[in-house]
């Protein structure tokens, strides 16, 4: 199998999206990160994605439990436009991700949110079980909820991170696939963020999860696609973060919303 750092470049080359009528996205990151001093990261790379232009995004969670999303896209088009009601500050920055080995990268952005993230990746029994399965499981397979149940509990054993889960529902309440075609365990990791070492990875005491996303409890580097339902302001919650700036300038700021999603957010706003 190729290493991570050549199928992420494969991959940051490749222009198409998987098939479907969902919102896709098409990348790589890092699932979680949880550290010894309770803080948590995660990376979204998705050099593809239907709502528009590739992004990146990483999630900091404090010990607080406050979560603070840093995005290189306009919030309606990246993670809060599904995690925006359990996050509590978004951010608008420049992020940059270089490879320096075939399994060593580092995360940086040096705007308002200064951080720089380390991340040296490896083998275990389980994610060479992971790779071993999702290289012969049919795409179709793969959009199909039962079987992502299945596997969900599959993985859970294997990977011996707590629970697992690759179908449910995101905090904005939007059903999602995850189909992570390959995985690697974080062998070791440092992270400077806004000037506070995060020390030593390490498990929480509490498995965190966002929605019905659960962080894995030891770091896991992903492969794969995302699928996730297209908004319905019937059914579906159009917050950007629970701390941001009035959600009424989104409205008027030139972003690309759908007609209903400006009438939800106008709604929302205004109820607040």
């Amino acid at each position: 199998m190729l290493e991570p750092r050549k199928i992420v470049e494969e991959l940051e080359r490749r222009i198409e999206l998987p098939p479907g009528t969902e919102e896709r996205f098409s990348g790589y990151g890092v699932m979680g990160l949880t550290f010894a001093s309770q803080h948590i990261l995660c990376l979204r790379r998705w050099p593809v994605s239907s709502l528009g232009a590739a992004y990146t995004s990483v999630w900091h969670r404090d010990p607080a439990d406050r979560w603070t999303f840093v995005q290189d896209a306009p919030p309606d088009r990246s993670c809060t436009r599904y995690f925006g009601s359990s996050v509590s500050r978004v951010l608008h920055e420049e992020i940059k991700i270089e490879w320096s080995g075939p399994r060593n990268f580092s995360v940086t952005s040096i705007g308002s949110y200064e951080f720089h993230w380390q991340v040296s990746l490896t083998d275990t029994i389980g994610t060479r079980f992971m790779n071993t399965g999702g290289s012969v499981i049919p795409n179709a397979l793969w959009r199909n909820p039962g079987v992502l149940k299945l596997l969900s509990a599959a993985s859970s054993l294997a990977m011996k991170t707590g629970h697992v889960s690759l179908t449910g529902h995101v905090p904005n309440g939007q059903t999602f696939l995850s189909n992570p075609k390959y995985v690697w365990a974080v062998g070791a990791s440092r992270a400077v963020v806004r000037g506070e070492d995060l020390g030593d990875p390490g498990p929480l005491p509490v498995q965190a999860r966002l929605g019905d996303i659960w962080i894995p409890q030891e770091g896991r580097f992903f492969v794969g696609d995302a699928f996730l339902e297209v908004f319905d302001p019937a059914r579906h919650l159009s917050t950007i973060s629970r701390g941001n700036e009035d959600p009424r300038s989104l409205v008027d700021s030139g972003s690309l919303l759908h007609v209903e999603e400006r009438q939800a957010i106008r709604s929302w706003a205004n109820r607040r």
